[in-house]
């Protein structure tokens, strides 16, 4: 399995049951402040720009616990999941504390690992990027089983080892204080320890057009949009980086949201 859905249950139930919306604003734990990384689908060259930035707007401002969280969507669409890869593994920002979650792009390049008739969907949605990034030439979407195989059995030995144990431990959950972080948000009126994983990765609509209180507010990307979302129970942070060339952190301290953005 990808990930461990009695794990994140057993998370999700500590967060059931504290309450829905309070009169004074959400809150991170004092001491502690949150950098949180949209979505960056193979742009390596903005999450460089975007570490500078994050870096300097941490240097003297005296927190004691810098948390960068990656709110998941590290590889397809642009051209270096590999070297993005390469950033979070091997050269994290010194004296940060780094958390990484599951995406729903890196659950379908895991699918792809295990199974090739998957292969038709993914290259369609960015998945033919993170391919040519690892030196496989991607099928067409209507090529042939066998071609696909084929293309499944080159990406799985030229996928280091460590980048799949890497992406098969990801959380799809976070907490920080009044914040929730997840990749693409929760089912509305569903009680937090009962959330799906499936949902937690893909959902859009139901979430994106709720007004609902969800007991913290709720961090996520996934879903584009051309500056961050700021709503009463969520904040979305995808502005679609991969095309736009605009990767977005938000940063969290004490009762203050403010944005850096590439």
């Amino acid at each position: 399995m990808i990930f461990s859905p009695s794990k994140l249950l057993s998370f999700l139930s500590g967060l059931a049951g504290q309450g829905g919306d309070v009169d004074r604003p959400p809150e991170v734990p004092a001491g502690r402040r949150l950098y949180v990384i949209g979505d960056i689908h193979g742009r390596a060259d903005l999450l460089m720009t975007l570490r500078r930035q994050i870096r300097e707007d941490a240097e003297g401002r005296g927190a004691a616990r810098n948390v960068v969280i990656h709110i998941g969507d590290y590889v397809d669409r642009g051209e270096e999941s590999h070297r993005v890869l390469d950033m979070l593994l091997d050269d994290p920002l010194p004296d940060f504390e780094s958390i990484h979650l599951l995406g729903n792009h890196e659950k379908s390049l895991l699918q792809f690992l295990a199974d090739a008739s998957i292969g038709p969907y993914w290259v369609r949605y960015g998945g033919d990027a993170t391919l040519y990034s690892f030196g496989v030439r991607p099928p067409a979407a209507s090529a042939s089983a066998a071609e696909f195989e084929r293309a499944r059995q080159l990406f799985a030995s030229n996928f280091p080892s460590r980048y799949r144990s890497f992406l098969e431990t990801l959380s799809c959950a976070h907490e920080e204080g009044d914040y929730l972080f997840v990749h693409a948000g929760i089912r509305p009126g569903i009680p937090l320890d009962r959330q799906s994983p499936d949902d937690l990765l893909w959902i859009r609509e139901d979430f994106l057009f709720s007004n609902a209180s969800h007991g913290r507010v709720v961090v996520h990307g996934h879903s584009i949009s051309d500056q961050p979302e700021v709503r009463h129970n969520r904040i979305g942070i995808d502005t679609g980086a991969f095309a736009s060339g605009h990767l977005t952190c938000l940063v969290l301290e004490g009762a203050e949201r403010r944005f850096l953005q590439t």
